[in-house]
């Protein structure tokens, strides 16, 4: 049985998980890492995207993130998210409304730095729409 550490998915507006898992797969800004007890310390800007723990008990959940930071530890693991939701809980006119307000800050961008910054968050949205959101 695999190894189980704390883990904490915490937003500005409350703290929605803490709890002990054995795997916790994240969006960081390279791509998605997974989590394990006893992994080296890294510190990564997190993407817009899905992120899925496995429980203790061997199941799993999942839960959206808008952006935000991740602290791992080799003794836990916690995601301070800019905005969370737990899948199950997604408004999908919330969604739309990010990938609207993403496709104005590309518009008005005024630098190429901005540009490809408002490119990648616009596409990483789009991709977890069409991951998430039946077709």
């Amino acid at each position: 049985m695999a190894e189980a550490f704390q883990f904490e998915l915490v937003s500005p507006e409350r703290l929605l998980l803490s709890t002990q898992v054995t795997e916790v797969v994240i969006p960081g800004s390279e791509g998605y890492l997974t989590a394990l007890a006893g992994h080296s310390p890294l510190m990564t800007a997190i993407m817009p995207g899905v992120v899925t723990v496995k429980l203790t008990d061997g199941k799993s959940d999942s839960y959206i993130v808008y952006g935000g930071f991740a602290d791992i530890t080799p003794a836990g693991c916690s995601v301070l998210a800019e905005s969370a939701t737990h899948i199950d809980d997604l408004d999908k006119a919330d969604l739309n409304s990010r990938i609207e307000e993403a496709k104005k800050h590309l518009d008005e961008a005024s630098s190429n730095e901005q540009r490809t910054k408002a490119e990648i968050f616009l596409h990483q949205l789009m991709t977890l729409q069409g991951t998430i959101l039946p077709a």
